[in-house]
């Protein structure tokens, strides 16, 4: 019976890597047609077929070979160079490496490196919930989103580090925590719900070597460039701190609707307040409800209040949410909610691309987008805060006898 039940997880795991690595390829052809990076006739937006992947072939200075960080970008007035962080630096400089100068080239090779990257998270997620990984690999989130721009890569970090916390690997999850940190700042988010869930169930020793390796690993890439290049490394956080709120994201349609048009330092401050006030309170509220609920979960709140406090939303950051629907809300109602009215901005935001700066039907449409999906996310709060924790089917490696944890297993070790 072992053996049966091991060879029905590989063929389903087979099968989500599979969807994975297919929604992939359709989204590599559904973006083809701006892969050449002839956009005179407004294709990126009318076809919606825009990707961050092709500019920034230019605009990151890659068809050389300066190394980000290490050689000066050279002075431009109308972008930024060097802007993300090291490891994602270093991945589009190694697709350059491999690709030429051609914009074609370097799409489609990006779109090689994603699809291995969303076959590895595919893979995880059904190494720990199995079957409800599809809820990943089937997502339109992911066709549209996977080759917009490198996000991906840190999801897959993120959820290599999920596998490896759940099989009680400490080391290996803080270190890819801290990969993932270096390569898109959201995989910090999910450091304090793990070591919460470590901390709970009295292993201290756990938590902290958690804690400490995640940002070990994180100040490992980061550091050495930081000493030899402090302006360039610097250029992540400058860019990312007085940039003003973005298209997609609440504080802009609140000044757009309502004229309530606060600072960028202004925004920068109450997001972070918002932010953790809302948290704290989420946490307390399902701790009341559910006491003995596990809090790694936390990291599903974390991602969704994050993404609607902040004043950046960008297309392609619901990816990050994708793994934690199938963990820790696996609702498919919430799922298909979620996932139309993303696709509702996906496809509203590039028509009013298209007519910009017009501030008409288009921007209407898209602004009534924006919220929708807001309201979901919300509705997605209230389903994670109300939800049984013994509904969750993960797989997990139990604790040793003897291993210094409360004797009774949390709701998270349900077998799936």
């Amino acid at each position: 019976m072992r053996a049966v039940k091991h060879a029905g997880r590989a063929v389903s795991l087979t099968v989500v890597v599979a969807c994975a690595a297919g929604t992939m390829a359709l989204g590599t052809a559904f973006k083809s047609p701006c892969a050449g990076g002839d956009w005179s006739d407004g294709r990126q937006y009318t076809r919606l077929c825009y990707s961050d992947v092709v500019p920034l072939l230019y605009t990151e200075q890659l068809t050389g070979g300066r190394v980000p960080f290490l050689d000066r970008c050279a002075p431009h007035p109308d972008s930024n160079c060097d802007e993300y962080p090291v490891l994602t630096m270093a991945f589009m400089r190694v697709a350059a490496w491999i690709s030429g100068p051609r914009p074609a080239a370097f799409s489609y090779v990006n779109s090689v490196l994603l699809l291995v990257c969303a076959a590895i998270t595919a893979a995880c997620l059904g190494a720990s919930a199995g079957r409800r990984a599809l809820l990943f690999a089937l997502a339109p989130t992911l066709l549209f989103y996977g080759t917009m721009n490198w996000d991906l890569l840190a999801v897959a970090l993120a959820a290599g580090a999920t596998l490896a916390f759940f099989r009680r690997r400490e080391g290996w999850a803080g270190a890819l925590l801290g990969l993932g940190a270096a390569a898109k700042a959201y995989p910090a988010l999910l450091v304090l719900p793990f070591v919460l869930e470590r901390a709970r169930n009295r292993e201290p020793d756990r938590a902290i070597g958690l804690l400490w390796t995640a940002a070990g690993t994180w100040l490992a890439v980061n550091v050495p460039v930081a000493i030899v290049s402090p302006s360039a490394w610097w250029e992540f956080f400058r860019f990312n701190s007085t940039r003003p709120p973005d298209f997609d994201s609440l504080w802009y349609t609140a000044c757009s609707r309502w004229r309530f048009c606060p600072g960028t330092k202004v925004v920068n401050g109450a997001s972070l307040v918002i932010f953790l006030v809302l948290f704290v309170a989420l946490w307390f509220a399902k701790a009341r409800l559910h006491p003995a609920f596990p809090r790694w979960t936390l990291a599903f709140p974390a991602l969704a209040l994050f993404l609607l406090v902040n004043k950046v939303y960008s297309p392609q950051y619901g990816l990050w949410l994708l793994p934690w629907f199938v963990l820790a809300l696996p609702d498919l109602r919430v799922w298909i909610a979620f996932e139309i009215a993303d696709v509702f901005v996906f496809v509203t935001r590039f028509h009013w691309f298209a007519t910009y700066p017009a501030l008409g039907a288009s921007w209407t449409r898209f602004e009534a987008a924006i919220w929708i999906r807001a309201a979901v996310l919300v509705v997605a709060l209230a389903a994670w805060l109300l939800r049984r924790p013994e509904r969750l089917a993960i797989e997990t490696t139990p604790a040793p006898a003897g291993d210094g944890r409360l004797a009774r297993a949390g709701p998270s070790e349900v077998t799936a």
